[in-house]
């Protein structure tokens, strides 16, 4: 199949991406490449893909495309730029899309919200648009565990009412799956909305806790560990992440006589919530470091506790998460010590 994945440069992206082309599918990738985190980060996970690192520097923001191998195409294109999607998506004829791009971070939302609105907003009516006007068998999109925002019941269920939510980044992401279904609704698009809970591995994001963890604690820095450690997560490696995503594209979403509507929601996690406290000694046990930790309040746009509810994932993709924290930590370690030691 031919599928698009937007956020190619970032961490479930390179993932997805690096999986898709190993299974000898075409993928067209594309990422705005921003300096939200370090950008030879991302830059080294396109080399990953294939992409010379001599040749990103000529990329003109989705002008030219970079084909090392004929599987994988890479474009510098910001969701944002509505001529520049619209021509992608017109010159190309996608049977799947996936969209993982969008500005993240709870807490990066409070300094920068036109960021979000941007990239979250505005960058997702182009991808609708993009499959509107052309024959998209399958949207899937991430959302995200923030939706829930200060929902106190648990495990949190798709089924729960997320209209409460406590940062700009969960109301972009709500608004994602109200567009979604919008467009499911009145144009048929078959789409598939995934509500991410705190994904974790190699090749991660340095704005995540467990990264920013590793850095300070290489750094002999202390870590800053909110709500004076009372944090639970549900930690979810991203092989599993990217095995559930595999498996969700051929599930295309069909209207039925009970839901007339092709778009599902998904909780997309281990389901096993983790103590803040146990993971940090976990990480310190495989990093040999430890760490002196700066206990503070809870920070704005916080919450004390995620667990995902994942049976009907489970259910429809006949997969259960393999790698359990000790190991997804442990392999995190190790890519960790070989990238930045």
């Amino acid at each position: 199949m031919k599928i698009l994945v937007t956020g190619a440069a970032g961490f479930i992206g390179y993932h997805l991406s690096k999986r898709l082309v190993a299974e000898e599918h075409e993928v067209v990738g594309i990422d705005n490449v921003n300096d939200y985190y370090d950008v030879s980060l991302k830059e080294s996970r396109l080399v990953e893909l294939g992409i010379k690192k001599s040749d990103m520097a000529h990329l003109k923001g989705g002008v030219d495309g970079l084909n090392p191998n004929g599987s994988f195409r890479f474009y510098k294109l910001d969701l944002a730029d509505r001529n520049r999607m619209e021509k992608l998506f017109e010159e190309t004829a996608f049977d799947i899309v996936v969209n993982l791009a969008a500005q993240a971070g709870v807490r990066y939302s409070l300094e920068n919200p036109h960021a979000y609105t941007e990239s979250n907003v505005t960058g997702f009516l182009n991808i609708l648009e993009g499959c509107r006007n052309t024959d998209v068998s399958h949207l899937i999109y991430a959302s995200s565990s923030s939706v829930y925002g200060a929902n106190e019941g648990m495990p949190f269920r798709t089924q729960d009412r997320v209209d409460h939510p406590v940062s700009l980044y969960a109301a972009t992401k709500k608004s994602n799956e109200l567009m979604a279904h919008t467009y499911s609704h009145l144009y048929n698009i078959p789409a598939t909305g995934l509500r991410f809970f705190t994904v974790y591995g190699p090749w991660g994001r340095p704005d995540m806790a467990y990264y920013k963890f590793a850095e300070l604690m290489r750094e002999g820095k202390p870590i800053d560990v909110y709500n004076h450690g009372k944090m639970k997560r549900d930690f979810t490696y991203i092989d599993d992440i990217v095995e559930s995503l595999v498996r969700l594209i051929p599930l295309a979403p069909q209207a039925t006589d009970n839901d007339p509507v092709p778009a599902r929601l998904y909780n997309i996690g281990r389901g096993e919530p983790v103590g803040l406290m146990e993971f940090i000694e976990t990480l310190e046990s495989e990093l040999g470091m430890t760490a002196e930790k700066n206990f503070l309040e809870m920070q704005p746009g916080d919450v004390p506790a995620t667990w995902a509810d994942v049976e009907d994932l489970y259910a429809s993709i006949d997969y259960r998460p393999k790698v359990n924290l000790d190991e997804g930590i442990a392999r995190f370690a190790t890519w960790y010590r070989e990238y930045h030691l």
